[in-house]
């Protein structure tokens, strides 16, 4: 039995908890709020982000970092991306030192411009070889309803990424691993923007050809980004890349899809963050996806349009009109 901690009870920290045990880890969860800390360990449930969920008497919360990270073999992180730099310089002094450590979130860092591996290497100092992150069609309820799921494990050191497929390794999770950072983290922040696109379509009344467009063009469109910065292509084929987009635009338990649904209808950016408690990551990241590709200088008319109806400079109706009516090309431009 391997220690591990996790960093963040949202619902897929408690979700990606529940795998962890189930693959026979001692799990220590960290959790911001001592009385969800006391609910998790009295109740074995996290009644605030995955009611009805039963959590393994392998999982423990607590609210103190320090005992959350000591001796932990793994440590893995699950909060706001863009909070994740202030959030990890707290802790950092408290990782041990041959620990792994991996990132679940799925988002690129505003200003900076960097992934989340990135930040992880800049604020602790680890090289590649201990970083890692997962990814792929991971939808947190189902996990935690143990629903028969697969994702990608990557890591720069490949002995590293078969270590952290074994620790998470369930009856009902099934990790690939891969050395493929770059394209599993590109694609996995990207898919969120999508899904916001595909969230506006439905939203919008439009059906499974309009859905099925968006998602098509935006997987060229992430492939494009991501290979420029050294992704495998291949990748983005796999669970970190199509699986998880299918996922995140087919599901209503999808944030994102959720969050764009909201704006097809008519609301805006801000009534729908003031009515949720749940984070939409690809309503930040787009901005910083946006700004990536451009100093890439990859054409991404998919994440421009949705930068501007999630900052309000234009409607849903009107970014699927343009996007529609730019200039026919050949499909490989």
């Amino acid at each position: 039995m391997s220690k591990v901690a996790v960093f963040g009870a949202g619902s897929w920290g408690t979700a990606f908890s529940v795998v962890l045990a189930d693959a026979g880890n001692e799990v220590v969860l960290w959790a911001r709020r001592e009385e969800l800390c006391a609910t998790i360990n009295e109740k074995h449930e996290n009644t605030d982000y995955l009611p009805g969920i039963e959590i393994p008497e392998g999982v423990r919360a607590t609210h103190d970092p320090e005992e959350t990270a000591a001796d932990a073999e793994a440590v893995f992180f699950v909060v706001p991306s863009q909070t994740f730099r202030d959030n990890v310089g707290d802790w950092a002094g408290l990782l041990p030192g041959d620990a792994l450590l991996v990132s679940l979130m799925k988002g690129v860092e505003l200003g900076s411009l960097k992934r989340m591996s990135e930040v992880i290497a800049e604020t602790t100092g680890a090289g590649p070889e201990r970083i890692g992150v997962v990814s792929g069609p991971n939808l947190a309820m189902e996990i935690a309803r143990r629903e028969p799921a697969a994702s990608v494990v990557a890591c720069a050191d490949e002995h590293n990424a078969t270590r952290l497929r074994a620790l998470c390794h369930s009856s009902t999770f099934r990790p690939y691993s891969s050395t493929d950072v770059i394209g599993c983290e590109l694609g996995g922040a990207y898919k969120n923007v999508i899904g916001l696109a595909v969230g506006m379509a439905i939203g919008l009344g439009f059906g499974d050809n309009t859905t099925a467009s968006v998602i098509t063009r935006g997987l060229a469109e992430t492939a494009r980004l991501a290979t420029r910065f050294g992704a495998d292509p291949m990748t983005l084929m796999g669970l970190a890349g199509l699986g998880d987009l299918v996922a995140t635009c087919s599901s209503p338990l999808s944030r994102n899809r959720t969050f764009g649904e909201k704006l097809g209808q008519g609301m805006t950016t801000e009534e729908i963050t003031r009515s949720t408690r749940q984070v939409a990551e690809g309503v930040k990241s787009c901005s910083s996806l946006l700004a990536l590709a451009q100093q890439a200088d990859v054409y991404a008319p998919l994440v421009e349009a949705v930068h501007a109806v999630v900052e309000g400079e234009m409607t849903a109706a009107d970014m699927l009109t343009a996007l529609i009516s730019k200039e026919a090309k050949h499909e490989r431009d």
